[in-house]
């Protein structure tokens, strides 16, 4: 039995926001000139944002889509080349091999989403980004001069009790931080985004096949917002 294409999605992004956190702290490694000891604590807090994220932005996207369709049915070269000579019998044949209308793009309607994308869609996903990623860091602040705080019992840290306690969170503080950094990540965002909402709207037309471009291209933003998670 096939998944519904929201789970599909959803685990997808899942494994590739894993992934972008593992090259980071490859990418970090590398440049350190340090071995490499994985953390899986900070790559359980992208998934975990990433499976609570994608859902509504799979129903964003389906919303956009539904609201401006990318394409609509217009007469083909062909079928306005035949009506304006008024031949009757092109027509009809073009009609049996169904080269009456074909799909073209809407460049109103791609503009529209591109710009609702990028402005309403992108300042919700930044800030809850940021609120949600400095939250589970406060929540899961490893206790210093132990072993679990080290990164090679990072496994470990996670199926120990009380790995995460929001009770630990300054909700002033992740607020004022969430707050300082919402316009520097939304402005780098638009240097990226904006070509690939494009791509998306003009070329790819189910949301399924979006979210996968999507994906592809957040792995390369998801290390940069891995390594600025770290700081």
């Amino acid at each position: 039995m096939a998944l519904p294409p929201i789970a599909t999605a959803t685990i997808q992004s899942a494994v590739l926001a894993a992934t972008s956190n593992l090259l980071a702290q490859s990418l970090t490694a590398y440049q350190n000139e340090i071995p490499l000891v994985i953390d899986w604590v900070p790559v359980f807090q992208f998934v975990i944002f990433t499976l609570v994220s994608v859902p509504p932005n799979f129903l964003w996207q389906e919303f956009l889509e539904s609201s401006f369709p990318a394409y609509h049915m217009a007469p083909t070269s062909e079928a306005v080349a035949s009506a304006a000579a008024n031949d009757e019998k092109a027509l009809e044949k073009e009609e049996e091999e169904g080269k009456l209308v074909e799909p073209k793009l809407n460049i109103t309607n791609t503009a529209i989403k591109m710009l609702l994308d990028q402005t309403v869609g992108a300042a919700v996903n930044t800030f809850l980004f940021s609120l949600f990623m400095h939250s589970i860091q406060a929540a899961m602040v490893r206790p210093l001069g132990t072993p679990l705080s080290n990164p090679d019992n990072s496994a470990r840290y996670l199926f120990s009790r009380g790995a995460i306690d929001y009770g630990k969170v300054d909700w002033t503080a992740v607020l004022a931080r969430s707050r300082a950094e919402f316009y520097s990540i939304l402005v780098a965002g638009w240097k990226v985004w904006p070509v690939v909402s494009l791509i998306n709207f003009a070329f790819i037309k189910s949301i399924e096949g979006r979210n996968l471009v999507g994906g592809l291209a957040g792995v390369g933003w998801g290390i940069y917002m891995s390594l600025l998670a770290a700081r």
